[in-house]
C-alpha cells in the first residue's frame, strides 16, 4: 500500500491529477472564468477573478487539491481535491470539483471520481461530498457513482458565505460504481 497522502498524483488512461501548484492559477482560472461553468454551483459568482483567487487560495491552503490534465487532449480540465480528513471517523471529503463546459458529458468526470475514490479507499472507510441543493447535475453525477444522500448542511466554503448542501456518502469500494 502507498503511504497515505492526500495530494499525490494520480493518472488513468483518461485523466492525470497533479498537485496544485501556485503557478497553475491563471491556466485554471482560463477554464473557471465561464458563468456557464457554476450556473448550478451555490456561489455562481466564481467566474470572477477576485471570487476565484479566494477559491484557488483556499484549495492551495487545503493541501488536498489537483489540477485534473485532460489527457486525450493535455489541457487543463478543472479541479478536484481531498479535504477534511477526519481520523476519529475515518472519513474523508471529495469536492470543489469542477470542469469546463467542453470537457462536460466526455465521460471525465465519472473517471477522475473513480480515480479518487480507488486511490482512498486504501486508507478511509467513507467518503462524503457535499454537493449545493441546486446542482442537479452534480447530484445526478454522484449517484451514479452510487453515492446515497444523507443529509443537509449548510456549509460556508473558504472564504464565501455558508449555502445549503446535501451531504453524500459512499461507504466502501464495493459500493461505488463507475
Amino acid at each position: 500500500m502507498p503511504p497515505f497522502s492526500i495530494q499525490t498524483p494520480l493518472e488513468n488512461d483518461k485523466a492525470l491529477l497533479l498537485p496544485l501548484q501556485d503557478s497553475d492559477f491563471e491556466a485554471l482560472y482560463a477554464v473557471a472564468s465561464d458563468p456557464a461553468v457554476w450556473a448550478q454551483h451555490p456561489n455562481k459568482d466564481r467566474w470572477q477573478r477576485e471570487v476565484f483567487a479566494n477559491f484557488f487560495d483556499g484549495a492551495m491552503k487545503s493541501g488536498g487539491a489537483f489540477r485534473i490534465i485532460d489527457k486525450a487532449t493535455g489541457e487543463v480540465a478543472g479541479s478536484s481535491r481531498f479535504y477534511d480528513y477526519d481520523e476519529a471517523e475515518n472519513t474523508i471529503l471529495i469536492g470543489y470539483t469542477f470542469y469546463g463546459t467542453r470537457f462536460w458529458g466526455k465521460g471525465l468526470n465519472p473517471s477522475v471520481k473513480k480515480l479518487m475514490l480507488d486511490y482512498i479507499f486504501q486508507f478511509v472507510d467513507k467518503v462524503q461530498f457535499h454537493i449545493g441543493s441546486h446542482n442537479l447535475r452534480s447530484q445526478i453525477a454522484i449517484t451514479r457513482l452510487g453515492a446515497e444522500k444523507v443529509g443537509e448542511l449548510e456549509v460556508a466554503y473558504y472564504g464565501e458565505p455558508s449555502k445549503l448542501n446535501f451531504v453524500y456518502e459512499l461507504r466502501n469500494f464495493a459500493a461505488h460504481k463507475a
